[in-house]
């Protein structure tokens, strides 16, 4: 159908309004490359060369210049149209097939039938012909030495490993030559110097060979992270740290070549509960918001775990790890902002004295905490007047998870759920003595301060972003 001038200015004035091409083509009945081939044509060229104009004729040089954009250029054939200014976006693809088809000749097609009175016109078309036959058998014969000296080169170590690199040296022949597979299969199989290779058997190994064998640089850096890190990364973790290594990879395939080298992640387990009800008061949650909605008539109470800066709000909880030769006790205090476990205390019963050193290790870094909220849950430890007394002394305020609500105090359930799926859960039988588990633990929070990047950091390490606060000012 021959669109008017008005009807294509009205689209593209709509597509310049912010339509999409699939919307003007659903709304107009017309295929969307047609309406994206004459918007870009009118975005490139000026709204003039939509109106519609006699039919072009255009020279054998302007078409093969055209042709060598596409085949020698590596250009889109739509995009060489737009660029030319051609009024049909398949007119390019057309010029290819004729130039192909005829020998690698651009011909020009005359109009009208050939007149069959004129013995003179006869022999001028047949001394064409013969010229076309001639220049596509030289090509022919250029191209069947190209496949000879590739396919001789090929090391021939079995027969397995022979088939194998045939069939990539057809695959890139293929590519190279933009041939058919017959012209290809026909050369070698022709020639007794070299190995046979029929047509079933290429499909066969080329269905065989591995497209990720070009990724294997990609799998060894992969595997690298993953051992390094004591087999604790996931693909998001790991997909940060070949960005910090110089890679540019997608995280969709740094999961999906995880998966087939089977390199997985750790799945959670139960944790140790301090709660002993209500006895010596609890406070209120001051990192807990209600939200009223009039309209609806509801009631939200929404968590706010938000800092701008380090030492602005600290969590804190005990967790246990039972192996054979007993229990450990680990009480840390988390700063929320980069996640850095600020002191800790490992103890083999859950007492107030393990609390108190890990409050006196955390106030010996720092002076000043006087904006400083604490948050816990309402575990016993937690409730006593002497812990009530040490954080008001050093002007910091208390906060308190609401009873039996682990989601209060998440981002301290989140930690512990990391280090032990990281190092404890299914390595408990390694660890004979308290003592093997205890050094374990602490290598593993040196590490996840120091070495460990995480994801809601950017690929930073805890202490990296520490300093990064610290030396802002």
């Amino acid at each position: 159908m021959k669109l008017s001038f008005e009807l294509k200015l009205e689209i593209y004035e709509k597509h310049l309004a912010g339509y999409s091409f699939n919307y003007l083509a659903d709304e107009y009945h017309l295929a969307d490359t047609t309406v994206r081939h004459f918007c870009n044509l009118a975005d490139r060229h000026g709204t003039d060369i939509l109106r519609r104009s006699k039919k072009k004729t255009y020279s054998n040089q302007f078409k093969l210049n055209a042709i060598n954009r596409v085949l020698i250029g590596h250009e889109s054939s739509k995009s060489v149209a737009v660029d030319l200014g051609l009024s049909c976006n398949g007119m390019v693809t057309t010029w290819i097939k004729s130039y192909i088809k005829n020998g690698y000749n651009v011909v020009t097609k005359k109009k009208g039938r050939p007149s069959t009175r004129d013995k003179g016109k006869e022999d001028t078309r047949g001394a064409g012909e013969g010229e076309r036959r001639t220049s596509r058998a030289t090509v022919e014969e250029d191209y069947r030495g190209r496949i000879i000296k590739k396919t001789s080169s090929l090391s021939s170590r079995g027969r397995k490993e022979e088939k194998e690199q045939l069939t990539k040296a057809v695959t890139e022949l293929r590519q190279e030559l933009n041939c058919s597979l017959d012209f290809i299969l026909e050369t070698i199989n022709s020639n007794d110097s070299l190995p046979s290779l029929p047509r079933s058997d290429y499909y066969y190994w080329k269905n065989r060979i591995d497209p990720d064998t070009k990724n294997s640089d990609l799998m060894d850096a992969i595997t690298t992270i993953y051992t390094d890190n004591h087999k604790r990364y996931g693909y998001r973790r790991i997909t940060l740290q070949l960005k910090n290594e110089g890679w540019s990879v997608n995280h969709k395939a740094v999961k999906r070549l995880m998966s087939k080298l089977k390199l997985y992640g750790i799945t959670p387990r139960a944790k140790y509960k301090s709660y002993k009800g209500d006895f010596n008061g609890t406070v209120d949650n001051k990192l807990l918001y209600k939200k009223v909605d009039t309209k609806r008539h509801r009631t939200e109470y929404i968590r706010d775990f938000s800092t701008t800066d380090v030492n602005e709000k600290w969590t804190t909880d005990v967790s246990e790890f039972h192996i054979a030769a007993g229990k450990l006790y680990l009480s840390p205090i988390l700063d929320m902002h980069n996640r850095e476990i600020v002191s800790y205390n490992i103890s083999r019963s859950p007492s107030y004295v393990q609390i108190k050193d890990m409050l006196n290790k955390a106030f010996n870094k720092y002076d000043d905490l006087s904006n400083l909220i604490f948050h816990s849950d309402q575990g016993w430890q937690y409730q006593m007047h002497h812990y009530h007394k040490v954080l008001k002394e050093k002007g910091i305020s208390q906060s308190m998870s609401r009873k039996g609500n682990c989601l209060d105090n998440s981002p301290m359930e989140n930690f512990f759920g990391k280090m032990k799926n990281e190092m404890f859960y299914g390595h408990e039988f390694e660890f004979e003595t308290l003592e093997q588990l205890q050094k374990a633990m602490e290598e593993y929070i040196d590490y996840y301060n120091n070495e460990r990047i995480q994801v809601k950091l950017k690929g930073l390490t805890p202490c990296q972003v520490r300093n990064q606060s610290l030396y802002s000012f």
